[in-house]
């Protein structure tokens, strides 16, 4: 035993503490001298001996601690310098604590040369040192709160020009505000032995400047004592990076959705990913019915199915396409559009296409009606200037008739043949300086006596052949009507006068013109009947064309029926016609009662007038 001992590379001591504070080693292995250079004897009878080998930086700290242990009756631990021999050694001292019956304390411990120790410790240290020097995420050691080594990264991020000036600060004024009492739960996690999750945070900088970083933090042992090493990296970028695109989604978001145009987001396969709210008002799809699916499957005409795939096959082949089609709503209704088609590129690959559609259909049907229209002006012109020819043609013949040598004939005759020309030309005019009126002329709202105006209107046609032969049957039932005027006269005067025009010549029946009116809140409904010779059901559905003339005892215009049905529509009501071959003809009109808007500008007009 007494060999084990005295080869062991270690101090063997026994240390007594008397109750008069008397203190004095009663026992100190042979290793005394080898190790602390003082040989155990020498030791024994003197213990201060000890005290002066160690070096006066480190003694503070042992005295401190030996006098805690003894305090609070524990073990004891201490780490320092010393010399001996001449030479600088690092030493280890620890020892129980025994309290025996006379009131004596009996420390026993061991003390070791750990300079070897010691080295490796800080050659481990260098490398250390050396590798998170180069790393390029911020590393801070910090003890009691204190922070005792920061990496290059560390203290370039926190905005400080060397590692010097970090060192000694206080951890938490790095800390913004929002985030210390987390992270002071953090610390006391860390120094407990337990690690600590990645946390996203703020950090302070020397300068004031706040970056976000996300950090954790574990116990860490630094040069043999526990400490906690805090390992950050700044994302500052990242987070302006990710703002920034969360900016350009929201803007892209709000633009997809408000865009006026039907806009889909299609995979690279064609199938939707996406649908805007012009989307879903265009085509009455919601998205939550197209997700997933294919596109082509619901908005594509059946014999257009080979030109929708051919669209996607030329998109994702990195092909812009922009043409005019057609497509079909939920209700099975087509639409014409304008299809635009773009793909999405990354990395020299489709991902996706955009597909944006205009709704031209207005605009198809305004070209239509502008094609339907250049007929007609042509027509017109061709028709007028016939139509005007004629007549002076026919006066033009009379007067050279008349200028013949030896004609006998009374000038008389010639003179009412001219006038009936005149009539008839003074007619035509006016007819087509109705349609020219109705076409131009804005639409205004007033009260129509209905009454008035058919008796107006007969009054004025009374000059037509026949007009006094007419019997008439009047009924106008209900409310006020309110609409346009003009037009309404118009329509009325053109339906009589053709009542007239073309009665029924047999003199064995009596011509009769029967308006039936009713009004409501909402419309007046008009029947229009009479008894003339009618329609041949082949020529009935061309009454409305300009210039057609449906019988040959016609000697009018041939565009009466044309005003009356641009009328109709200018006001906003429909019109039918029904007629059999010598029994008569019946018109149907609806038009909206217009009451309702008079009603609403009374407040107006009444503040306008106070």
């Amino acid at each position: 035993m007494q060999d084990l001992i005295r080869f062991l590379p270690a101090v063997l001591y026994e240390y007594t503490i008397e109750t008069s504070g008397k203190r004095y080693f009663t026992f100190v292995s042979e290793a005394s001298e080898r190790i602390l250079g003082i040989p155990a004897a020498t030791l024994m009878q003197d213990h201060s001996l000890l005290d002066a080998i160690i070096h006066s930086d480190d003694l503070p700290k042992l005295k401190e601690t030996a006098q805690e242990s003894h305090e609070a009756k524990s073990e004891w631990y201490w780490q320092g310098r010393a010399t001996i021999n001449s030479h600088m050694r690092w030493l280890e001292m620890r020892s129980n604590h025994d309290l025996v019956e006379d009131g004596k304390i009996i420390r026993r411990g061991i003390i070791e040369d750990i300079t070897q120790r010691k080295e490796t410790l800080r050659e481990s240290e260098i490398r250390y040192q050396s590798l998170v020097e180069k790393l390029p995420i911020g590393i801070v050691i910090h003890k009691h709160g204190k922070l005792i080594y920061a990496n290059t990264t560390a203290y370039q991020s926190l905005g400080a020009s060397r590692s010097k000036e970090l060192i000694g600060a206080d951890v938490t004024q790095f800390v913004h505000p929002d985030y210390r009492e987390e992270v002071a739960k953090r610390i006391q996690l860390a120094m407990s032995g337990a690690p600590v999750p990645m946390l996203e945070q703020k950090f302070v900088r020397v300068d004031g400047k706040e970056i976000f970083v996300e950090a954790t933090a574990f116990p860490f042992i630094y040069r043999d004592e526990p400490a906690v090493q805090v390992v950050f990296r700044d994302i500052t970028e990242r987070k302006e990076t990710e703002r920034q695109m969360k900016k350009n989604e929201m803007l892209f978001t709000k633009l997809f959705e408000s865009a006026p145009m039907a806009v889909v987001m299609l995979d690279e396969n064609g199938r939707v990913q996406e649908v805007n709210k012009g989307f879903a008002e265009m085509f009455g799809y919601e998205r939550e019915i197209l997700l997933g699916k294919n596109l082509n499957d619901f908005i594509v005409p059946e014999d257009l199915k080979n030109e929708g795939i051919d669209l996607n096959n030329l998109i994702t082949s990195h092909k812009v396409v922009s043409l005019e089609t057609i497509r079909k709503h939920k209700n099975g209704r087509i639409i014409n559009v304008i299809l635009y088609g773009v793909p999405v590129m990354m990395e020299n690959m489709t991902i996706g296409i955009y597909g944006v559609y205009v709704d031209i259909t207005e605009r198809k049907s305004v070209e239509e009606e502008l094609k339907t229209r250049n007929t007609e002006l042509d027509n017109f012109v061709y028709k007028v200037s016939h139509d005007l020819r004629a007549p002076l043609s026919s006066i033009l013949g009379l007067v050279n008739l008349a200028k013949l040598p030896g004609n006998t004939d009374d000038p008389m005759d010639y003179i009412d043949l001219i006038g009936e020309k005149v009539d008839r030309l003074d007619h035509f005019i006016s007819d087509v300086l109705s349609h020219s009126k109705n076409l131009k002329l804005d639409v205004s709202v007033a009260r129509v006596n209905l009454e008035e105006v058919i008796a107006h209107t007969f009054s004025d046609l009374s000059y037509l052949d026949g007009a006094s032969d007419i019997k008439r049957n009047i009924n106008i039932d209900g409310i006020e009507f309110f609409s346009d005027p003009w037009r309404v006269s118009e329509i009325l005067r053109n339906l009589i006068s053709n009542a007239i025009k073309y009665r029924n010549l047999d003199l064995r029946i009596q011509s009769e013109i029967s308006i039936k009116i009713r009004v409501d809140n909402l419309r007046a409904d008009i029947s229009f009947t009479d008894n003339g010779i009618g329609i041949n059901e082949e020529n009935l559905a061309r009454v409305f064309e300009m210039f057609y003339r449906a019988s040959e005892q016609s000697d009018g215009s041939g565009i009466g029926l044309y005003i009356v049905k641009n009328a109709v529509d200018k006001l906003g009501g429909k019109i039918s016609v029904q007629s059999k071959t010598g029994i008569g003809t019946r018109f149907h009109i609806i038009l909206p009662n217009k009451i309702n808007s008079i009603v609403a500008k009374i407040p107006q007009l009444i503040s306008d007038r106070s």
